[in-house]
């Protein structure tokens, strides 16, 4: 009669627990090495016209605190062209890096991109269909 007892205090236990490594680990995240690539790739399916991009600007990942948790953070600057043929004001964006790789794109690049160190990005603007 005890046993079932003794069963559910061991599954309470915090042994018996789970963890996310990828959302719940304080540990250093690694530089993302092949973040010029990796963010090319992505920019040409996020853009809805990634040809005749102007102004193209590109900050170096570096840690920020995103969510809570310290990430690498790329920063771009660019104007998009617009379907017909105008161009947007510039954009700025703030892409996330977990686990070395490229995540997503953070919703306050603003915050995330402040006092950003911004260097030409030719690449971005060469970018084709």
């Amino acid at each position: 009669m005890l046993l079932p007892l003794a069963l559910t205090a061991c599954l309470d236990s915090d042994e018996s627990r789970t963890t996310s490594f990828v959302e719940d680990s304080n540990a250093n995240e690694p530089f993302p090495n092949n973040y010029r690539p990796e963010m090319l790739a992505f920019l040409r399916t996020y853009l809805n016209n990634p040809v005749g991009v102007r102004e193209a600007m590109m900050a170096e990942p570096v840690q920020r605190t995103v969510g809570a948790r310290l990430r690498w953070v790329g920063c771009v600057r660019y104007t998009e062209r617009q379907l017909d043929g105008n161009y947007r004001e510039p954009r700025e964006r703030a892409i996330v890096f977990v686990s070395g790789r490229l995540d997503r794109v953070a919703q306050n690049s603003a915050e995330l991109c402040a006092a950003a160190a911004y260097a030409p990005f030719p690449d971005m603007e060469k970018m084709s269909r």
